[in-house]
């Protein structure tokens, strides 16, 4: 039990980056009902861009964040008014089917233009341990997982204070509704996207300065961001945040008192008990879809 308040830590820490991840997943899902396999891609696109920025163009760390994030919120964009938009409204299906060939494409893609080796940020801090009692932390973690909270509370501000907000809010509610007010729910479909995949690509670049970032790592990412949203309830952000936290700690505690070698089963375990006792998610309300 002495490194029971340690592996706490360590499970916040990554609860984080899960929860700013699983943000833009819950976002593009709650209000476009699009289910979006190539969430892990932009992800992945986000730590490769930070490699490249801060390793290949000399940007300091908080600079390259700004440039990556305009960089993914422009991608994200585009490709909603060039593919999300074609299927919208068609049902879930197409959505899924683009969204997965997307995927293969980003993730090929990025392969041939830098290889599968790892990639990592260059730091804005020295390496280096802060001692808080029996708690070690790098000083890199530290900040991270800082900017990591900052960017969680940016983007409840601009949901709840905005005009953009109020604009997302309303067509979620209801999207007829909300264009015969006068809305463009275009524009605030495609800046959804952009919002979830910017989300995305920034807990990329910011857990790749910690590790690194590779071609492949998508996968998993979307994967766990998947189980993330479900334990939290589609569509609440609240509930990813909280559902981002759960899988942290529960992976850190998994993985130092039992094996890291089953660390990645823990969330697929979580995501069963929930469905069994509770399906709509922790921070969700039954609802019946006509």
């Amino acid at each position: 039990m002495d490194l029971f308040p340690q592996f706490l830590a360590n499970g916040l820490v990554m609860g984080v980056f899960y929860a700013l991840s699983a943000l833009g997943l819950t976002l593009i899902f709650g209000l476009m009902r699009v289910v979006n396999f190539a969430h892990g891609e932009f992800y992945m696109l986000g730590g490769v861009s930070g490699w490249f920025v801060t390793n290949y163009l000399g940007l300091d760390f908080f600079s390259g964040l700004i440039v990556v994030a305009a960089f993914m919120a422009a991608v994200g964009w585009l490709v909603d008014r060039f593919l999300i938009e074609r299927v919208r409204g068609q049902g879930e299906e197409p959505g899924i089917l683009l969204t997965i060939g997307l995927s293969i494409f980003l993730v090929n893609g990025t392969l041939l233009l830098v290889g599968p080796a790892p990639m990592k940020v260059a730091g804005a801090v020295a390496e280096g341990p802060l001692f808080f009692g029996p708690i070690a932390v790098t000083k890199l973690r530290l900040l991270a997982v800082g900017v990591g909270i900052a960017l969680i509370v940016g983007a409840h501000l601009l949901i709840r204070r905005t005009r953009l907000g109020a604009a997302m809010r309303a067509t979620f509610q209801d999207p007829m509704a909300a264009s015969l007010a006068g809305i463009r729910t275009g524009h605030v479909y495609a800046a959804t996207f952009a919002l979830g995949c910017t989300l995305a690509a920034l807990s990329g670049m910011l857990l790749a300065s910690i590790y690194s970032a590779q071609a492949s790592v998508g996968g998993l990412i979307s994967l766990k961001s998947f189980v993330v949203v479900i334990l939290g309830g589609m569509g609440s952000f609240a509930g990813a945040i909280a559902g981002g936290l759960l899988l942290g700690v529960a992976e850190a505690m998994w993985g130092g008192y039992v094996s890291m070698g089953m660390v990645d089963v823990i969330g697929f375990v979580l995501v069963i008990l929930i469905l069994l006792f509770r399906p709509q998610g922790l921070f969700s309300i039954r609802t019946e879809r006509a």
